[in-house]
Order: C-alpha cells, then sequence, then structure tokens
C-alpha cells in the first residue's frame, strides 16, 4: 500500500495511531482532524493550568481526542467481531469519539464557570454547525450528524454505541486517566486496558454494554484510580489556586473592559460582555488558550491605577506566583466564616481588597456515580450494577467534599496561627 494512503499519529500512550484511507471511515476521521475547529485543538491544553502545578501536563485536547478515537476503534472493531450487526455504527462510534471534545474552550474547563457555559453544547453546536466539520459528515451520510448528535445526547437507539464514548466505563475516561496520569508523572493511572476492553461485551437484549466478570477487577482498579486521580491531581490544591486566580482575572478584566480600563480583541471582548448563549461559533472557536493568554500579558503590561489589581493577578499567574489553598474542611462553617472575615481584615489593613485576595475554593471528588446506567457486570446471564457486585466499590460513591481558603503567600504565617490557635476553638 502506498504511504499516502495512511496517516499515522505518533502517541506516547498507544503507540502508532494508523488510520487508512482506503477504508471509507477512517477517511472520514482524516478529513475531520484537518479542519479548522479540530485544530483548534491543539491550541486548548488537556489540563488547563495544571500545568503550573506539573510541569509536565502540556498535552492538548488534540491528543486526547485521537486517543478516545483510537481506544474507540480498538474497542468497537472487537466487539463488532462478536457482534457483526453492530458493523453498521461504526462511523457514528468512531467520529462521535473523535469529536467528542472538540467544544472545549480556553483553558478547558476552568473557563466553563467563569464563562457559564457547557463544553458539551458547543460541541453539538461545531457538529451540526461548523460547515468544514458538518459537509464532511454530510458527504459520507445525510444520517450522520443526527446520529453522533444522538450519542452526545445519550438518545442513541443503541445503548452500546453512546456508552463507548459518554458513561461511567468509556473511551473517554479510559484516555483521560492514562493520558494525564503519564502527563502529570502521577502513578495512579496503569490502567489493565487489555483486561477491561477484552471484557466488554453486549446484553443482547437490551443493547446495553456489560462487563464480563472477567474483568471485575481490572474495572474495579480503573474506579479507585479514578477516584486518586481527582483526590490528588485534578483536585490539588495549587490547580485549584491558580484557577480560582484565573477566575478573579477575568472577572476584574470584565469590570475593567466595562470601565473602559482595558483594551481587547473582539473576541476576548464578546466573551467579557455577552453571555455565552450570546456569542456567535466564530467567536467561540476564536478562542483558545493563546488567545486568552496574551491578553494577561496586556493587562499585566498595561497597569494603571485603576488595573492595579488586575495586573498583579496576570503577573502571579503568568509567573506562578501562586496563592496558598489550605483546606479548612475541619472547621465548622461558622469557623471558616470567621476566619475568611479575618483574613479579609488583614488584607484591608495593607490595601489590598479582601474580595480579590482571598476567598473559598470548594472541591468534590468520587469515584463512581450512579447515573447513566452505571457499569453493568455481567453475571449469570444477566446485567447487574457493578454497585451491588462488588464491595469495593460502594464507598466510592460517596462524595468527597473539601473546602479551601485561598489567599496570598505572604499570609501563610497568620493563616497558620488563627487555625493553630486562636480559631481551633471552632473546629469541629
Amino acid at each position: 500500500m502506498s504511504p499516502k494512503r495512511r496517516r499515522t499519529y505518533h502517541d506516547p500512550l498507544h503507540g502508532a495511531i494508523t488510520l487508512d484511507a482506503q477504508d471509507p471511515v477512517e477517511a472520514l476521521l482524516i478529513d475531520l482532524i484537518d479542519t479548522p475547529p479540530f485544530q483548534r485543538l491543539r491550541r486548548i491544553r488537556q489540563l488547563g493550568p495544571a500545568s503550573l502545578t506539573f510541569h509536565g501536563a502540556e498535552s492538548s485536547r488534540f491528543t486526547h481526542a485521537l486517543g478516545v478515537m483510537a481506544l474507540a476503534r480498538r474497542a468497537f472493531d472487537t466487539l463488532a467481531q462478536t457482534y457483526p450487526n453492530l458493523q453498521e455504527h461504526r462511523a457514528t462510534v468512531l467520529c462521535a469519539a473523535l469529536l467528542h471534545d472538540i467544544g472545549h474552550g480556553p483553558f478547558s474547563h476552568a473557563a466553563e464557570d467563569l464563562f457559564q457555559f457547557h463544553h458539551e453544547t458547543w460541541t453539538r453546536r461545531i457538529v451540526q454547525e461548523a460547515v468544514s466539520v458538518r459537509s464532511r459528515l454530510d458527504r459520507y451520510s445525510p444520517e450522520l450528524a443526527p446520529a453522533i448528535d444522538s450519542v452526545y445526547t445519550h438518545e442513541h437507539p443503541l445503548p452500546l454505541v453512546w456508552q463507548l464514548v459518554s458513561s461511567q466505563l468509556d473511551c473517554d475516561r479510559l484516555d483521560y486517566l492514562m493520558r494525564d496520569s503519564y502527563f502529570t508523572g502521577a502513578s495512579y493511572g496503569h490502567l489493565d486496558l487489555d483486561r477491561i476492553l477484552n471484557a466488554l461485551a453486549m446484553d443482547p437484549t437490551t443493547g446495553q454494554m456489560v462487563v464480563r466478570q472477567k474483568g471485575l477487577a481490572a474495572v474495579e482498579h480503573y474506579l479507585m484510580v479514578r477516584y486518586f486521580m481527582y483526590a490528588q491531581v485534578y483536585n490539588h490544591p495549587k490547580n485549584l489556586a491558580a484557577t480560582w486566580m484565573l477566575h478573579q482575572a477575568f472577572a476584574l478584566a470584565r469590570q475593567a473592559l466595562a470601565a473602559g480600563d482595558i483594551q481587547v480583541d473582539d473576541t476576548v471582548g464578546q466573551w467579557l460582555r455577552q453571555p455565552a448563549a450570546d456569542w456567535s461559533l466564530d467567536t467561540y472557536l476564536s478562542a483558545d488558550d493563546i488567545v486568552f493568554t496574551y491578553h494577561l500579558h496586556r493587562w499585566r503590561a498595561a497597569a494603571t491605577a485603576a488595573t492595579a489589581p488586575l495586573a498583579d493577578l496576570c503577573r502571579r499567574f503568568l509567573d506562578r506566583d501562586l496563592f496558598k489553598a489550605r483546606e479548612v474542611s475541619h472547621l465548622s462553617a461558622a469557623a471558616r466564616k470567621r476566619l475568611l472575615a479575618t483574613v479579609q481584615e488583614a488584607l484591608q489593613q495593607q490595601a489590598r481588597s479582601p474580595e480579590i485576595y482571598c476567598g473559598f475554593s470548594h472541591s468534590h471528588s468520587r469515584g463512581y456515580t450512579l447515573y447513566q446506567q452505571g457499569i453493568q457486570i455481567w453475571v449469570d446471564n444477566q446485567a447487574q450494577d457493578i454497585n451491588q457486585v462488588s464491595p469495593l466499590v460502594a464507598p466510592l460513591t460517596q462524595i468527597q467534599a473539601r473546602t479551601w481558603l485561598i489567599y496570598p503567600p505572604d499570609l501563610t504565617a497568620f493563616v497558620a496561627f488563627w487555625l493553630e490557635g486562636s480559631g481551633s476553638e471552632y473546629s469541629i
């Protein structure tokens, strides 16, 4: 076969991801990868500001999307050997897997809370409305784009089709746990991927994805990995502090723009002035990490008396002079309120804005949630939720909620003194 008929992406996790242009579905995948909306994912970090905590966390949404597609192809093609009737859904599964994160915005999840949108909504819009993407899907089949949308809404008539892409045990989670573990240097993400994928099957009655009993231990381990990654990586205190600072910076930027105190380009201007529901598709696709980071540099350099706090936050974020995050989950609500008021008073005495320089951040972690029909284990020719089969999973359904005080590092001794001394009487 001529080399020009193949496209290979060398992935640090999955090795050579090779697409064969003689295969109509894989030729379509090549075309979709080459579209501007998909190439934009190269400019969005997978873990947002987490590279400030884990210096290796520089991978992009682009690399993750390719990895999810590669896993989906491997899982689907294996299943189709046992269930030949699945073959007609190959384009739907592989394209949905490839495009599942095409709607992510700058700094990945960090921007969603600040600007109040869901990347899944934009993924659906891009698939439906972006001409470069939709035209390629329609050229393959007019029914393909609606089928992909039914995957994202979990309305596809064959549950396994959407469960491979978006469920409690899907190719998205498998890839990001392994990939994020690899690039952050964490040791939690060494999954028994072969056993998990080889244990996948389909309930012939319901069409749901199930896991044969031989894969139970590997799936239990996967859920433990997910729990530890959230607890130790995604909700790392430095990540929380960096994200909090980023939110504060853009909140200040919105106020400064309304007052005419800063300059922005058209893209960031619309993001700051308009609610997400009013953005055009072009406005959304024009935004990425580079555009937003460039504005942080501009606001840092153009400091005035009115924008000094904004410039300071931009400098701190860009130079990694991060705020501290101290866990205060053990304190009562009254104690937390008193601690916050005390820190704010100290900041006010230093002529720094209390609302800008300190506050609370909340994190939530759990390894398994009982939604999206859960993970079904095939036991005695019937599907049972893993929570009923495994004694290890039940504790993972409990939410671990933690509260963190965010504050400037020069107040570390002050906060520690309060917690260890005068504030101890308020502890639970």
